[in-house]
């Protein structure tokens, strides 16, 4: 009787692609930083039309919600690779019960 370790490879590999994620999320995460605002005095009505109100963002930053995002999508995979895992360990010792 030979068994097949896909289900076990599957789990594993899903597991390890989740912590990658994770991985990468908390990298970005880390070196975000946030805007610094400086002070400044009141604008005029004049200036308040030539200056736009929201702060450009460098094109390679990341965004931090993207971040936050992949880092949650990184928890569910690895949670799911592991129930993946766990359903083929409880299958492969029904299997030996079941032979024995």
């Amino acid at each position: 009787m030979q068994i097949s370790g896909s289900a076990f490879n599957a789990g594993l590999s899903g597991i390890q692609a989740g912590q990658r994620r994770v991985e990468q999320a908390a990298s970005e995460i880390a070196g975000n930083t946030l805007p610094t605002q400086q002070q400044q005095p009141a604008p005029t009505q004049q200036t308040q039309q030539a200056q736009p109100t929201s702060q450009a963002r460098p094109a390679n930053e990341p965004d931090l919600a993207q971040s936050l995002v992949g880092l949650t999508q990184g928890r569910n995979e690895v949670q799911a690779s592991a129930r993946v895992v766990e359903t083929a360990d409880e299958v492969l010792g029904t299997l030996i019960d079941t032979r024995a």
